[in-house]
């Protein structure tokens, strides 16, 4: 049904954290799929371990062409929402895509907040779907779910495992990725799976 998939990113690992074992089974279905980190995950002023570990973990998705990241300040994204805006729809008009996925609308981070509001402005004409950071989200409603297979998550905890600097964030840990994966696909009759709120759905 979909060809062309964008995720969006507020900072370098949340796609992977929401979505990587989506990513990982869209490419091997042969899908143009895309990527757009707005922010490195840090406050810190020296970025560049967590841009390389970013294209890392990009190229083990197999998106490092297709990737872009583009250095936003975190945590004030809600500050440059019309340059977010402006780049959203510079991205619609340069790939097309023809489903988008960004964070959930109920993200408590303002980061996320501003990436999921400013795509549903962007892309009224596309189907959006929001991803579940839990830590971050008090409601989530799993509405669409995305059926996976072992090797999907595998590329996932592989491609997470780029961020050496995040390591020590629970939310990294391989055992809690397998079980969330294994929770969303018990909720459907799979194996594994991940689910997201719909915002937007075109047929």
């Amino acid at each position: 049904m979909f060809s062309t998939i964008l995720f969006l990113s507020p900072h370098t690992d949340d796609a992977e954290l929401g979505c990587g074992g989506s990513i990982a089974r869209f490419v091997e279905e042969g899908k143009s799929v895309h990527c757009a980190a707005f922010s490195a995950a840090t406050v810190l002023d020296d970025k560049s371990s967590i841009s390389e570990e970013f294209w890392k973990s990009m190229k083990c998705l197999g998106i490092e062409n297709r990737a872009e990241f583009l250095k936003f300040k975190t945590r004030k994204l809600d500050y440059k929402r019309q340059d977010v805006l402006e780049k959203l729809f510079l991205i619609k008009k340069l790939i097309g895509p023809d489903l988008v996925f960004a964070p959930s609308k109920n993200d408590s981070h303002q980061d996320h907040q501003t990436i999921a509001m400013e795509a549903a402005r962007a892309f009224q004409s596309c189907t959006t779907l929001g991803y579940e950071i839990p830590w971050n989200n008090a409601v989530f409603r799993t509405q669409n779910f995305i059926v996976l297979e072992a090797r999907h998550i595998e590329k996932k905890v592989d491609a997470l495992k780029c961020y050496k600097s995040q390591r020590h964030r629970g939310y990294f840990e391989p055992d809690y990725i397998w079980a969330l994966a294994r929770m969303r696909g018990m909720q459907v009759g799979a194996k594994y799976a991940e689910a997201f709120e719909v915002n937007r759905w075109i047929v």
